[in-house]
This record gives C-alpha cells, structure tokens and sequence, in this order.
C-alpha cells in the first residue's frame, strides 16, 4: 500500500494516510532518564521527512514529555500545519498538582488552552481523551468537548483505549442528548495484541469511528531486536514492567510467539517489521497506524513496511500462531479496568 493511498477517517469524509506519525518519543532535550529519548533538531528532521513521505496525519498530547512533543510538533508544522490531520490527547497529569488532569470540564478547559499554545495553531483536528476517567460523568466530558467544537478550537473528537461499554455509553449519551459525538478511538493492535478484534474494532465500525492503531510492534515485541536478556529489552520496559515480566506463564506463551512471527517473516523473506506493519493495515476497522520512530531510519523501515500488501495465506498463519481476539497480558490492552485491577471491586 502506497502511502499516497489515503483512507476516510471513519464518517468524517477526512482523508489521513494509512501511516500517523506518533510523537512520544520526541522531546525538546536529548534523551536522560526522564526526557524524551529523541531530542528537538532530531525530531524535527524526522517530522519533516515523514510529511515529505506522504505521511498526513501526526498524533500527540499534552503529557508527552510533559508538552515538550507538542512544542517540536509546532516548530515542526510552521508553514505545513493546513496539509496535517493534527491529533493531540488530554487527561495524563501535566503538574505535581492533581488537579492539572483528568476528563473534567475544568481541566479539559484549561488543557486544551494549553495544547493550542504548545502546537502553534488555532485549532486541534482530532482531540482525544487520552483514558477513561472514572471520576468524572461521561456527560461532562462529552459536553465539553461539545462545546469545543462549537467555539472552533478542536474540529472532531474521539477517545483512546476505551472499553466497549463506554464507547457505545458515549454515542448513546451524545445521540440523546443532542450533543455531536465522538468520531475517533485509538487502540493498542498488533499480532501479538488483538483483544480488540472481539468488539472494539466491530463497535467502531458499527458507529462509523475512525481508529488509529498505536504499537503495531508490541512495545519492541515485534521490533525483531527484543530478548528477555538483561539490557536487551525494550525502550519501554522500564515504564510498562509488567508487559516485560518473564516469569509469568502469559509472557513466555507471548515470546514463543513472537519466535514463531518473526520465523514466518523469514520465511517469507520479510523483515519482522515488514510483516507487522503489513498486519496491522490489514483489518478494515483501521483508519491509520500510529508509528514512532526514534530515528530517520526508523522511520525509512516504517515506510517501507507500509507497502507490504499480505495475502490470504499469510494472514491464515499468523491467525493460527495468534488466533484472532488474543491477548496474552491484561496490561497490553492499553490500560487496566478498575474491576480487575482492584482486587476491594471484587470481593464482598
């Protein structure tokens, strides 16, 4: 699939490119232990290049960096930002006070402010709710955001990793109530991470909802570089340890796995990323897959991988080493329903 091979992001009538760039890894300093491990020159070469490959569409938000991703997007987009599908997300903490987070009208009020600011625009394409908030009514939210839209500073709205209860509470509560619904989800997919083929991906074609698919790789699962070695894992363990934990039985049913994709990518005579990438812009429900390169040559192999085009066959063996639905941990579902992280929740 060539990347000038732009999709309809769900009922919008919006075209964005099979391929988002995905901004986390970006950041204005260079890397340490708690910044961005791509610093500012760099990722700016990275954005431009991506656009100059035909790629339309870039995701970011407010808690990347603690808004440094959304500063190098807005130096990045001067002068390009009308021919950019531009996403950002809110909700992730942006200060030691609790308060600067969540789904609330005071906060998405303030935040959305902020992320204008940072991106150097007057408006925000596609505004997500980064995760649910269990604290605050959907309502609220949803009205809020509502409101957004009638004042012209964000154009569509949508969620991320929202379970199918409440993507169709927000449709049902915007319908009655009169209010203009989410367009957009965004989910964790891959070949080792296909929970959301069971209902998810179904809801949001029932609805008409764009989707973008963040870690066609699996966290570094599928990056053909991953080893349970001490040092050799990736990037990410650190902050998602349990999604690395080799000691537990799903992990290890999860790396054999991964052995066994990377085999049939061998086989045939792709790269590990070739094949993942190629998966992931199979299923119908996909509008984009979110990528994050760290480097330009990250992002050539990304590219490249776009035009791989899968046969029947080869989807055939990948069901029969992950059959559809799978997911082997809890956490790659993108984040943890209080019912099952909460032990209290379940117990009289």
């Amino acid at each position: 699939m060539s990347l000038s091979e732009l999709r309809v992001f769900g009922r919008s009538g919006t075209p964005v490119s099979p391929l988002t760039l995905g901004t986390m890894n970006f950041g204005e300093g260079n890397g340490g232990p708690h910044g961005a491990p791509t610093g500012a020159e760099e990722s700016i070469r990275i954005i431009h290049a991506s656009l100059d490959a035909g790629i339309t569409a870039v995701d970011t938000a407010d808690v990347y960096s603690q808004g440094e991703s959304e500063q190098v997007v807005g130096r990045a987009l001067r002068g390009r930002r009308d021919d950019i599908f531009l996403a950002t997300k809110f909700h992730g903490q942006m200060s030691p006070n609790p308060a600067h987070s969540g789904n609330s009208r005071r906060w998405i009020t303030q935040a959305v402010e902020g992320s204008l600011r940072r991106l150097q625009t007057d408006r925000i394409d596609l505004y997500q709710a980064h995760r649910p908030d269990y604290n605050t009514d959907v309502l609220e939210t949803i009205t809020t955001l509502n409101d957004l839209i009638r004042q012209g500073k964000i154009l569509y709205y949508g969620t991320s990793v929202f379970t199918p209860a409440q993507l169709v509470e927000a449709q049902w509560l915007a319908t009655t109530n009169h209010l203009i619904p989410p367009l957009g989800n965004q989910v964790p997919y891959s070949m080792l991470v296909r929970g959301t083929e069971r209902d998810v991906l179904p809801i949001a074609q029932q609805y008409g909802l764009g989707v973008l698919a963040y870690g066609p790789l699996a966290g570094g699962w599928l990056s053909g570089s991953f080893s349970p070695e001490p040092g050799k894992a990736p990037t990410r363990v650190h902050s998602l340890p349990g999604r690395y934990d080799m000691t537990g039985p799903a992990s290890e049913r999860k790396l054999l796995a991964a052995d066994a994709l990377a085999r049939l990518a061998d086989k045939l005579e792709l790269s590990l990323v070739d094949l993942a990438v190629g998966f992931a812009l199979t299923h119908p429900a996909i509008s984009s897959v979110i990528i994050g390169p760290r480097s330009e040559e990250h992002l050539r192999a990304y590219v490249q991988a776009s035009q791989v085009r899968l046969s029947e066959s080869v989807l055939d063996a990948i069901d029969d080493v992950v059959p559809p639905g799978t997911n082997f941990v809890e956490r790659d579902a993108g984040a943890i329903v209080p019912s099952l992280e909460f032990a209290e929740l379940r117990r009289r």
